[in-house]
């Protein structure tokens, strides 16, 4: 089975050509290779995609014979995405809803001094 329809059918892509968007972009790559969409996929090999600033691992179990339900996506691949991968984009989410909404203008001089005084903090 390809590649691009393996993603579409297990579910990380809504439609198959933004699956083979996705690889022509090199944000896919299956065994540590950036490979194209048409490369033949196998049980065991391990498939890691960047998608949302996300960098998803997931493990090939099985091909399915179709596009799947959400509830069957465990038959087919193992995920071995770390949990950091989440936390680190649930903390950019919350950051940017917690400082400024969007179209608010430039920041003010306390708006950069907080800025600044949260940069410092982290080093």
């Amino acid at each position: 089975m390809r590649i691009d329809k393996y993603l579409w059918s297990v579910r990380y892509y809504k439609t198959r050509s933004i699956a083979t968007k996705a690889c022509k972009k090199g944000q896919v790559k299956v065994n540590n290779t950036t490979i194209k969409p048409s490369r033949e996929v196998y049980p065991t090999d391990k498939i890691e995609l960047r998608k949302d600033q996300i960098i998803y691992q997931l493990t090939v179990k099985d091909l399915p014979p179709n596009r799947v339900g959400a509830k069957l996506v465990d038959i087919y691949r193992v995920d071995t995405t770390p949990k950091s991968a989440f936390e680190a984009k649930e903390l950019l989410k919350y950051s940017k809803d917690y400082y400024r909404k969007k179209g608010t203008g430039r920041p003010t001089k306390k708006d950069r001094r907080d800025i600044d005084d949260f940069y410092d903090e982290e080093e």
